[in-house]
Formats: structure tokens, C-alpha cells, sequence
């Protein structure tokens, strides 16, 4: 019989299982869920937990993660966003007016069905979506070599005409996996725009987002973040297209700019910092022989050591 101070082994519940599975399936890398639910299936050996985590997690990963999905029959790509959401399992392209019906946990589009009207925005609205749409596939092409880009009307869409304001959504996801290389990363931008038209102004919100993991040997992870506004002049859509990818580039490239400066400072800053520096006499402090400093020579003097 154990003794009364012995403690057992607690037994976690199923529900605290759950939670720490969410945790890790939430916390992969880029590209890397896949890989940790597997693990995680193994360790867990409990399909029921396993399943009701994976259920939950996948859904907020892929829209956090903003993945791109190929649909079937040569229709185009959706991007997995809480912005193209119309359904727990349905996706709107708005380029191609389709929705995509996605299998989450298996990261797949099953299948592809015509956008309902209801779904789309007025006319009036599609004509400013399509050309800033058009400029941000120009300039996201330009810029990331495997990018993918969006624009979504999220507030707004059934303004008929000039008088109403309405707010677009301009996502650009871009990734680039290479496990056999121990490396992945990933790049995504979230930027809000709002047409005001009773001050003929485009207010702009910027969320950038950047990460990558390194487990050669090691395992170092970068996750940066980075915020900016800037606004402009309501216009045509032509000319407000051309002024927000303007403002998006110049942001973009000034934030990629000071990562890339950031970064290739670290061996003479942040690393330096870390490590233990030598004296001023760039030679190790010999402890085995202290008394050739008259520093040490005071204290042992005053203290009557060794007498």
C-alpha cells in the first residue's frame, strides 16, 4: 500500500487531451500541420480525442494560415480565409464566382458550385472589386514568386451606387515549403479598406505577417508582425486600384526592407550580445593566478590572508 505523501499519476481527462492536441495542430509551422497530426494521432491513441481535436483545429488553422486550394476541373484557387467564409465548409472565390466546398482535416477541395446572387456583390461594387483585384494580381505576381491574392467585399456589397460605403478585404498569401531542406515559410497580408464616400476617402489597414522555421539539426522559428495605415482620395476604380496597390507595395517592400536589414545585423547585435565577451585585454581571466592583480593583492593584504 503507497504511503499517505505518495503521490499517483494524475489521469488527464479526454477533454484536457483535446486542448493541448488543439494546441500543438494550431501552433505547426507553416506547412507543417500535417505533420504534427500525425504525431499526434500516434501519441494520443485515442481516435475520438484525435478526431474531435483535428475537427476543431484544422478549420482555424487553414483560415489563420489563409492556405490556397486547387479546384477541381481547372476552375481556379480559393483562398481558405474568415473573409471568403460563407459556410463552416464553403469558400467563395470571388474572381471565378464560385464557392468550394473544402474537406479541412484532408486540406482538399472536393467539390465546386456557381456562386448564388446573393452571395456576389452589386455591380456597382464588383467594378471596384475587379479592378483593385486586377492590380493586386499585377503587383502580387511581380513581388512573390508563389503568391496568391484576393479581394472581398466584407461590409457594404449591396450599395447600388455613389452616396454608399462599402469595405473591401485584400488578402495576399504566400508560402513556400521545403521539408526535405528542414525549412518553411510563409508570408501573409491582410489589408481592410474602406470606401467613405461622404469624405471621398479610402481609409487603409495593414496586417503583415511573416514566418519561418529552420529544424536543421535545430529548431528556430520566426514569427514577426507588423502594422500601418495610410489612407487616400475616393476616385474611379481604375485610379483607386492603382493607388491602393501603390500603397500596399510601398509598405510591403519597406517592412521586407527592414526585416532583411533586422536580420543580417543579428551575428554583430542580438548573437553578439548573448555571447560571453572578453575583456578589454582580449585574453581569458586566469583564475589560476589572481594575485598578478593588485586588486587581488589589496584584498588579500587587507584581509590578512595567508598570514
Amino acid at each position: 500500500m503507497a504511503d499517505d505523501g505518495e503521490c499517483g499519476e494524475v489521469e488527464m481527462s479526454d477533454e484536457q487531451k483535446k486542448e493541448i492536441a488543439k494546441w500543438f495542430l494550431l501552433n505547426s509551422p507553416a506547412g507543417e500541420i500535417q505533420y504534427v497530426a500525425k504525431d499526434l494521432r500516434s501519441v494520443l491513441s485515442d481516435e475520438d480525442v484525435y478526431n474531435e481535436a483535428a475537427s476543431e483545429a484544422f478549420p482555424l488553422y487553414n483560415k489563420s494560415h489563409m492556405i490556397c486550394l486547387e479546384m477541381p476541373g481547372t476552375t481556379g484557387d480559393v483562398l481558405v480565409t474568415s473573409f471568403s467564409e460563407l459556410d463552416k465548409n464553403e469558400y467563395l472565390d470571388p474572381r471565378t464566382a464560385h464557392v468550394a466546398i473544402i474537406d479541412h482535416i484532408k486540406q482538399v477541395c472536393t467539390e465546386v458550385r456557381p456562386a448564388a446572387d446573393e452571395e456576389l456583390p452589386s455591380a456597382y461594387v464588383e467594378e471596384f472589386r475587379c479592378a483593385m483585384d486586377a492590380e493586386i494580381l499585377k503587383y502580387v505576381s511581380e513581388a512573390y514568386p508563389k503568391g496568391v491574392c484576393s479581394v472581398y467585399c466584407i461590409n457594404g456589397k449591396d450599395a447600388e451606387g455613389p452616396g454608399c460605403d462599402f469595405e473591401f478585404a485584400v488578402v495576399i498569401s504566400a508560402a513556400r515549403h521545403s521539408p526535405q531542406n528542414f525549412c518553411n515559410g510563409s508570408w501573409r497580408s491582410i489589408w481592410n479598406i474602406e470606401f467613405k464616400d461622404d469624405m471621398q476617402m479610402l481609409e487603409v489597414r495593414g496586417r503583415l505577417q511573416v514566418g519561418a522555421h529552420y529544424f536543421e539539426e535545430g529548431n528556430v522559428q520566426l514569427d514577426a508582425k507588423h502594422e500601418c495605415k495610410d489612407s487616400t482620395i475616393f476616385q474611379s476604380p481604375e485610379d483607386c486600384a492603382i493607388s491602393i496597390a501603390n500603397i500596399i507595395r510601398h509598405h510591403e517592400t519597406e517592412y521586407l526592407t527592414s526585416l532583411q536589414a533586422s536580420y543580417s545585423n543579428l551575428p554583430d547585435t542580438t548573437f553578439k550580445d548573448l555571447r560571453r565577451k572578453l575583456p578589454v585585454t582580449r585574453t581569458l581571466f586566469p583564475w589560476h593566478n589572481t594575485m598578478q592583480f593588485s586588486l587581488s593583492r589589496d584584498i588579500t593584504k587587507e584581509l590578512g590572508i595567508g598570514k
